[in-house]
């Protein structure tokens, strides 16, 4: 199981995209080439098919776009990776 970033917004990310703090704008298949995505997944984010990434995926992303992580994603609430919280927190199973 692996951590997953919640993206903000698709409207955020294509402005992320169109505006990058770090030089000329991306399209899909020049993001991909600079982060080492699937263009697959960086079109389903900015069309919004697609709402999470994985922690390793956001960070190269927003490495690429010049800015913070918190501007794009949102980190699971939970501790417990993608796990929602459990009824009784204090409780090990």
């Amino acid at each position: 199981m692996s951590r997953r970033y919640t993206l903000k917004s698709a409207d955020i990310f294509r402005y992320a995209m169109k505006n990058p703090g770090r030089g000329t704008p991306y399209g899909y298949d020049s993001l991909a080439e600079v982060t080492g995505l699937g263009r697959g997944l960086i079109e389903k984010l900015a069309t919004g098919k697609q709402k999470t990434a994985d922690v390793n995926d956001a960070h190269a992303l927003v490495e690429a776009f010049g800015v913070a992580i918190l501007f794009l994603f949102a980190p699971n609430p939970s501790p417990d990776l993608d796990d929602t919280s459990p009824e009784n927190p204090n409780r090990k199973e």
